[in-house]
């Protein structure tokens, strides 16, 4: 009998680090872009180095991101609906929220 599952070669560093960089350029998410390694059974804790930490200045904490996208949804909401006082209420609470989120990772507020 033949063996089915082939050995996979493990990766040098470099290599590790290219893959890494080529999946952030796919838009994808630290979290993905792990997620999808373990898929092709390459395990980053067997890598130095965080995912977050070799893309450096491309990565965006995705709570910050959803935030940020969630308040821009409701600022268009506001353009068109005026009236709309929950809205308005929502559109302050969750600029709080992002500004929160800002200090606590030493970002600068506009």
């Amino acid at each position: 009998m033949a063996k089915e599952k082939q050995e996979k070669k493990k990766l040098t560093q470099k290599e590790y680090e290219k893959k890494v960089l080529e999946l952030a350029k796919s838009g994808l998410t630290s979290e993905k872009i792990g997620q999808k390694l373990r898929e092709e059974g390459i395990h980053p804790q067997e890598y130095e180095g965080k995912i977050s930490k070799i893309l450096r200045d491309s990565y965006v904490n995705p709570d910050l991101k959803n935030i940020e996208e969630k308040l821009e949804k409701i600022k268009a909401h506001c353009e068109n609906n005026k009236q709309d006082k929950r809205a308005k209420r929502e559109k302050d609470r969750i600029f709080s929220q992002l500004r929160k989120l800002k200090k606590y990772f030493g970002i600068k507020v506009r």
